[in-house]
């Protein structure tokens, strides 16, 4: 192809565009009549964004088959435990301690479980059916702020053996030693999530230590962290409160008892599901970023 500028005859340079495919880029090779070639990387073509209709198919059958269980635990397996096993068990509690006698061993049990590696949720549990969510959850927040504390304090007496423990596990500390980078903000944020997480409440009090994070992000991070499963478990206990009033002298749930209990319960998993998903997210993140900055 030539055309003239009003003096001499011009010849376009002839290009070919060869496209060549590389690993995970793609180039354009660019020759020219002189033979001089250019490779140019293309830029990536942004996926198209859609609806996940199988996500949300999962989703739904998900919240189908827990509200199925709800239902049958309600009215089934629900009052059969309660009449036999948990009703006596409250009973006797309530018979047996004052309110301040009460709330003075359910500070002390949330302030040793953690340390000696038991479960606190059944004291969560009598907080809130004994005191509701109001003072229930300062209880149990200010338990949890001891029992957090204290394997804290222990691990730093042994924290090059918790150290070589973790090198055992090497993608486990991977998550760990998130809390232990950065500024104190990421230090906060990297607890809160953990917390937040599926990752072992009592493994992280011990194992914490030795991410070099330090007690102020750990404590504050650990206490905004637990507040959704407090909620939960206040829940729960109030939940087998009014099951267990229910069901006392063989009465038997109404219909709208039923309905608004299940919804209930159903809305808290479901909300408890969408936060750790949300936080093993956002931890999956935390980590890329950080593996980043180190290359």
């Amino acid at each position: 192809m030539t055309y003239y500028d009003g003096k001499d005859e011009v010849v376009a340079p002839l290009l070919i565009k060869v496209k060549m495919d590389r690993g995970d880029e793609d180039y354009v090779t660019v020759r020219s009549s002189d033979n001089e070639v250019e490779e140019i990387l293309k830029p990536p073509l942004s996926p198209r964004k859609g609806i996940n209709w199988c996500w949300w198919f999962k989703m739904g059958l998900l919240g189908i088959a827990i509200a199925t269980v709800a239902v049958v635990f309600l009215i089934w397996v629900g009052p059969f435990l309660l009449n036999k096993e948990i009703v006596p068990i409250l009973d006797w509690v309530m018979r047996t301690f004052s309110p301040k006698v009460l709330a003075a061993l359910l500070f002390a049990s949330m302030t040793l479980f953690p340390s000696l590696c038991i479960p606190s949720s059944p004291s969560m549990w009598v907080a809130g059916i004994s005191f509701g969510y109001g003072y229930g959850f300062l209880l149990i927040l200010a338990g949890f702020s001891i029992g957090m504390s204290i394997p804290f304090f222990i691990g730093s007496l042994f924290h090059h053996k918790i150290q070589v423990w973790l090198a055992k596990w090497p993608d486990k500390a991977a998550i760990i030693r998130l809390a232990g980078e950065g500024d104190w903000f990421h230090q906060f944020r990297a607890v809160v999530l953990l917390r937040i997480s599926p990752f072992p409440f009592i493994i992280f009090n011990y194992a914490s230590v030795a991410t070099g994070v330090k007690y102020c992000p750990y404590i504050l991070g650990s206490l905004v962290g637990v507040v959704p499963e407090i909620f939960v478990s206040i829940y729960s206990g109030i939940l087998v409160a009014s099951l267990a009033d229910a069901t006392q002298g063989h009465q038997y749930l109404s219909t709208s008892q039923i309905i608004y209990n299940a919804i209930g319960f159903v809305l808290t998993v479901g909300v408890t599901v969408f936060i750790t998903l949300y936080a093993k997210k956002s931890l999956r993140k935390l980590q890329d970023e950080e593996e980043t900055l180190l290359r």
